[in-house]
């Protein structure tokens, strides 16, 4: 009896990327309407395929984001999510995507690929709840990728990356706020702050004049890890109660 030639079935890659921004002192996550089939006329996250068989996969993440928002690798923070490979999750057959999550601070109002009609901002909560349909399996890989942002605001600098190049302590606290979807106590998240030694380092003695007594200024410091760390506080019950009426 002779074994059945096996011949590896045929795949397909792409990139996707969960690109992240504050806009007005909320989370936004980058979206564009897909200009043709599958799903054309629905949002869905920007990317695509590789380019050519030699392209490496961070470099086409680096090519979409280029693409979608203008920014190099030097203005962002960019690192791979996971990679998303069910079948039938793409209508073209077997296609497996190497998803990566993005961070800027303020990103200006997006112009749409070449294979897109157009690209907006759209409210994080509309996303993870749904009120915002997406193409494809995006609604996961968009909900895998703010997930993570949140989870290492915890335990990483990550926070700065929504940050301009200076900042205020105030201006760091949106960003948690932002990001968490919950309100902090600021003295308590001064005093936190303050006590992660390397997080953030005072720029000089500028100071920023915000409408009352000037602020400080601060610029990310040399420390990637947090200790002690910044616990994401737990939901109330009635939060969660209106998470779940929403949901």
């Amino acid at each position: 009896m002779h074994d059945d030639i096996w011949s590896p079935p045929p795949v397909l890659l792409t990139v996707d990327l969960v690109i992240l921004t504050l806009r007005e002192s909320r989370l936004h996550v980058l979206l564009v309407e897909r200009g043709e089939d599958p799903f054309q006329g629905m949002p869905a996250l920007p990317g695509g395929f590789l380019n050519h068989d030699g392209e490496e996969i961070l470099d086409a993440a680096h090519r979409e984001l280029s693409e979608e928002t203008a920014l190099t690798a030097g203005w962002v923070h960019l690192e791979q999510l996971s990679v998303y490979g069910r079948s039938g999750r793409d209508p073209r057959g077997r296609v497996i995507s190497v998803a990566h999550l993005a961070i800027a601070p303020g990103l200006p109002d997006p112009v749409a690929g070449t294979d897109a009609n157009d690209a907006a901002w759209a409210p994080a909560e509309a996303v993870l709840s749904g009120e915002v349909e997406l193409a494809f399996d995006h609604r996961r890989i968009a909900t895998d990728g703010i997930e993570r942002a949140r989870n290492k605001l915890e335990f990483s600098s990550l926070a700065t990356a929504f940050c301009g190049e200076e900042f205020t302590i105030a201006e760091l606290q949106q960003v948690y706020e932002a990001v968490w979807g919950t309100e902090l106590d600021t003295r308590n998240f001064y005093r936190k702050v303050q006590a992660a030694k390397g997080f953030i380092i005072p720029v000089g003695t500028d100071r920023r004049t915000t409408g009352g007594r000037p602020a400080r200024l601060y610029r990310a410091g040399p420390k990637t890890v947090l200790f002690p760390p910044l616990i994401r506080p737990t939901p109330s019950a009635m939060e969660e109660n209106t998470r779940e009426e929403e949901e």
